[in-house]
């Protein structure tokens, strides 16, 4: 079942799976606190096994309203299921609601088929995210 979280629901999944079991400062966003962003979580039998975040943040170089996707995970005994494409077309679906123009994000490069495949494009070359490893930046028109 995928419905709409809170934060203290998608934090323990970011922790666990995207910061290897570490409360560390950048599991939390600083977007986490505004107004427009919502978390998506994915349930089995009643545990949450993914997540997603997105957040309200423009990139300057593209016109419209953009959102950023941020902290999508699944549990890794959960990944090659299909869960993310779910999580990631039920976040689109609500944005398309919200009249926003487009989605980005900073994708992992053990990510880029899956964002790849779910009709994003590179828009940056790759750079390094400290402690964490090599990124690009995607991005999707909806």
């Amino acid at each position: 079942m995928i419905r709409f979280a809170t934060l203290e629901e998608v934090l323990p999944v970011r922790i666990e799976v995207l910061r290897n079991g570490k409360l560390e400062p950048t599991a939390h966003h600083k977007e986490d606190a505004l107004p427009d962003t919502f978390h998506v979580a994915f349930l089995e039998n009643d545990q949450v096994i993914g997540i997603a975040s997105f957040h309200p943040v423009n990139l300057k170089e593209y016109s419209g309203r953009g959102y950023q996707l941020r902290g999508m995970a699944v549990k890794n005994f959960n990944q090659k299921k299909g869960i993310g494409k779910q999580i990631l077309m039920f976040g689109e679906a609500e944005l398309k609601k919200r009249k926003v123009n487009y989605i980005w994000c900073n994708a992992r490069k053990k990510a880029f088929p899956f964002y790849e495949k779910m009709g994003y494009e590179f828009i940056s070359d790759i750079f390094e995210v400290p402690f964490i490893g090599p990124h690009k930046k995607m991005m999707k028109w909806l």
